[in-house]
């Protein structure tokens, strides 16, 4: 069962301190857009299945990817899409984003999702130890 869009936006503007919803708005689909380009199949389904449609639209429409990025190209990638943003501020979007991601879809499929990216993707869905 997917998770309605409300309680979504509400899960990332608390975990992001945001102070309006449409900033929260604003780093969801950055986030959402750049992690489908590097989820394939029935992962990309699955996790696109547990989110609102509106983000789920986003994730299986991806931006293009020539090739996986590994988290820290993720985050300058992440930087360069949100105006005004830097890596370390983007670093806290990713992390409030797909913290939620990882809550909306569970830990059997958030550890499929991480198979599917490069080494160290943990952290930043807010899962330190290997899964």
């Amino acid at each position: 069962m997917s998770m309605r869009r409300d309680a979504f936006l509400d899960h990332v503007q608390e975990r992001g301190e945001y102070r309006t919803r449409e900033e929260a708005e604003r780093v969801a689909r950055v986030v959402l857009a750049l992690l489908g380009a590097h989820l394939v199949g029935t992962v990309r389904a699955e996790l696109a299945a547990r989110l609102p449609e509106t983000y789920a639209l986003i994730l299986l429409n991806p931006l293009q990817a020539a090739e996986p990025l590994t988290p820290e190209r993720f985050v300058r990638a992440t930087a360069a899409w949100i105006e005004g943003a830097t890596e370390k501020t983007a670093l806290w979007d990713i992390g409030a984003v797909l913290s939620t991601v990882a809550a909306a879809a569970g830990d059997a499929l958030t550890r499929e999702v991480l198979l599917q990216l490069p080494p160290g993707y943990g952290l930043l869905f807010g899962h330190p130890q290997p899964t």
